[in-house]
């Protein structure tokens, strides 16, 4: 004990204390939702519609640099989603004879999405366990936006690092 601690007599006064300090206030955070990731990323989707050809849907691709496109019908509604992956298997499956054919022949129809109010956890849980990489987000039934796993992997490891740092501020003081 250094030599210049007194130990607390029975007539001292209680010192303040400040709780800006505590476990609590600095690690406790909201619970990052969709809408919090889709208002940094942004709102933009691209989308094809069923009667274009996967040619056109590869030129889409190549030059948006995306990995999945979403596909809509004339009334701008969520039928289906196209990804590399499909396309690739497509490839695999009838080579020469892939690229003519159409987007509603070669789409996952039964799609997956998320609301802005999920949790980014369970969307992430969701994605890892159904094995597929992109996820529409839907806003009263509407689409306004796109998650990619790596989007959401990379906002989490964000999370952990800003937690990381935290908790080091707290034992460091």
């Amino acid at each position: 004990m250094p030599s210049s601690f007194q130990a607390p007599k029975r007539g001292d006064k209680a010192k303040e204390t400040t709780h800006s300090q505590s476990l609590i206030s600095n690690t406790a955070q909201e619970n990052a939702t969709v809408r919090k990731l889709i208002d940094h990323k942004g709102r933009s989707v691209f989308s094809i519609t069923p009667d274009d050809t996967l040619s056109t849907a590869v030129k889409v691709l190549a030059d948006k640099h995306i990995g999945a496109l979403l596909v809509t019908d004339a009334d701008g509604a969520l039928v289906g989603i196209l990804s590399e992956r499909d396309i690739v298997r497509k490839l695999a499956a009838t080579p020469g004879q892939t690229l003519p054919q159409t987007v509603a022949e070669n789409m996952t129809k039964n799609v997956q999405t998320c609301s802005l109010d999920d949790q980014l956890v369970d969307v992430l849980k969701t994605m890892t366990d159904g094995r597929f990489r992109h996820i529409p987000v839907l806003e009263d039934g509407k689409l306004c936006g796109m998650l990619t796993i790596g989007d959401v992997v990379n906002y989490r490891l964000l999370e952990l690092e800003y937690e990381a740092m935290q908790l080091k501020q707290m034992i460091v003081g």
